[in-house]
């Protein structure tokens, strides 16, 4: 087997849509037995110190968008839908949005969250971060 290139795959990496990354992923976590979730830096709670309830709680930094409903005007939200999420074509956009409740974005840090729940928001969606 001929060895892949850095530079080749994530050319590949580049082209999918998120529903093929989000695919992707998921099967490296099942073929490695690993998980693509960002590791949570050591606190004083996992360094030996007592640890209180909600205290111990941290605040949430990655987040899912989700859309629950289109709304009234479904051409804005799928407009909205594609400049958050360049390499969505029109017919995965439609179907993203047809499907609601479906997860738009995975993974994605809080401003990046707030900023697409406010764009997809404006355009009439009803939107969730989880």
């Amino acid at each position: 087997m001929a060895k892949l290139a850095k530079d080749d795959i994530l050319k590949a990496v580049e082209e999918m849509s998120v529903l093929e990354l989000s695919d992707l992923v998921k099967a490296l976590e099942e073929k490695f037995g690993v998980s693509a979730q960002a590791m949570v830096s050591a606190s004083p709670a996992a360094a030996g110190a007592p640890a209180e309830g909600a205290e111990a709680a941290e605040e949430q930094t990655v987040f899912n968008v989700m859309i629950a409903g289109s709304g009234a005007n479904k051409i804005a939200v799928i407009k909205a839908l594609r400049e958050l999420v360049p390499t969505l074509g029109l017919k995965e956009a439609k179907d993203l949005v047809d499907a609601a409740p479906s997860e738009v974005m995975a993974q994605v840090n809080k401003k990046t969250a707030e900023e697409a729940k406010a764009k997809l928001t404006a355009a009439g969606a009803t939107v969730e971060l989880k």
